[in-house]
């Protein structure tokens, strides 16, 4: 599994974005709501490892294609971007949805913990390298 995922991180990297964009994109009403959840905070766990995955996959690539760590940085703050740009769409292009700063800031931290852990992540991949 970890050979396919590496040999095919550039393609899983841009399903998984648009994954995430379908999510968002996805009207309120057909969103399920539970208050269990929201008390356990799990629309932010959520939130948290869609970004986390999203980020981790697009080091991957840098490390695939042996890109430099500027460029690795990009996809990082891209990544960072993509989550605040999705939730601005919310507010504004997507129907029956809303921003939430506390979702802008579960994505951050998705992204931040994904870098955070990359040296664990990449050793992972080393052997299919």
């Amino acid at each position: 599994m970890r050979t396919l995922l590496y040999k095919h991180v550039l393609l899983f990297s841009i399903l998984w974005a648009g994954v995430i964009f379908m999510l968002c994109a996805t009207p309120g009403q057909y969103i399920p709501t539970a208050n269990w959840l929201e008390l356990l905070s799990f629309d932010k766990f959520v939130h948290a490892s869609v970004f986390f995955v999203l980020t981790a996959l697009w080091l991957l690539v840098a490390l695939k294609y042996r890109q430099s760590k500027t460029t690795a940085w990009l996809y990082f703050l891209l990544c960072v971007v993509y989550g605040g740009a999705l939730e601005m769409m919310q507010a504004t292009v997507f129907s029956n949805r809303s921003a939430d700063w506390q979702d802008m800031v579960a994505n951050t931290l998705g992204c931040v913990v994904a870098l955070w852990l990359f040296k664990k992540i990449k050793t992972l991949f080393v052997a299919v390298n």
